[in-house]
């Protein structure tokens, strides 16, 4: 990647020379057009929660602390002034804890790159991270994968929602909740 603003110049080069054809294939042979096939995954909240308890809850890419996800929400159904939530995450109306704090699943090379779309290329991330990650590799960005946590340390909160839950089963009503509340409990069994 280094070199590839090189490749650009050559081309440039070749072009103020009036030779159009000669960056044509300066281009295509050097640094070619790769059409990115984009298509949203979705991921089970079971198969989420073995990644989170895999990787200890902890990003991947900055290696900092995350929160099982019905954590995040449960905050703002107790408190939505203090906590809000937005269906669509907008940023200036949902708290800025759902980005930060909140893990998802990302491919460490991307589908669209060549990766595979299975558990040994899945890691938790924040969404913030998720999303300027996009679809690049992680040596364009400069980053580097940290080491998964350990739950001894830190569990996302999970041992604390799950308690949280049995003691106040009212909770589970709420069909978010009570989703990955099940989850959990499968996840940790196994």
């Amino acid at each position: 990647m280094d070199s590839n603003h090189k490749i650009i110049e050559e081309a440039c080069i070749a072009i103020a020379k009036g030779h159009l054809t000669e960056a044509k294939q300066v281009i295509e042979n050097k640094y070619p057009f790769k059409s990115l096939s984009i298509s949203g995954r979705q991921y089970t909240e079971y198969q989420k929660t073995k990644i989170f308890l895999r990787d200890g809850f902890v990003d991947r890419y900055s290696g900092e602390n995350l929160v099982f996800p019905p954590v995040i929400r449960l905050l703002s159904t107790l408190m939505p002034e203090e906590f809000p939530y937005h269906k669509n995450w907008k940023m200036s109306e949902c708290h800025l804890g759902y980005w930060q704090l909140l893990p998802t699943v990302d491919h460490i090379i991307p589908v669209s790159r060549g990766g595979e779309d299975e558990e040994s290329n899945w890691v938790s991330t924040s969404q913030l991270r998720n999303s300027a990650k996009s679809n690049w590799l992680l040596e364009e960005l400069g980053w580097q994968l940290h080491t998964a946590g350990n739950l001894q340390n830190w569990d996302g909160l999970i041992g604390w929602f799950m308690s949280y839950a049995i003691e106040n089963p009212n909770i589970l009503k709420n069909n978010y909740l009570s989703a990955w509340y099940k989850a959990a409990d499968k996840a940790i069994k196994t």
